[in-house]
């Protein structure tokens, strides 16, 4: 029990720049993760992508919902 209290978090790391991806509004799998179910975009410190990635995912999340291939909020919130 007392392990837990002085035990380190591994960093989180940036799935972008493993795997030497770019965010697109085209890639429907990987920016759908990067969404709830209710339509918000992930924070940074849940996904751990680091802060240009973010940016752009946060572009490419915007263009694919005024395009249509995002919904902005799912259908059935209650």
């Amino acid at each position: 029990m007392r392990d837990n209290k002085f035990r380190k978090k591994r960093k989180k790391v940036c799935f972008f720049c493993k795997n030497d991806v770019k965010p697109n509004y085209k890639n429907i799998e990987i920016i759908g993760r990067m969404v709830t179910e209710r339509g918000k975009i992930v924070p940074r410190r849940m996904t751990g992508t680091c802060s240009k990635h973010q940016r752009t995912l946060a572009t490419a999340i915007k263009r694919a919902r005024n395009i249509g291939f995002l919904p902005f909020v799912s259908e059935n919130i209650r």
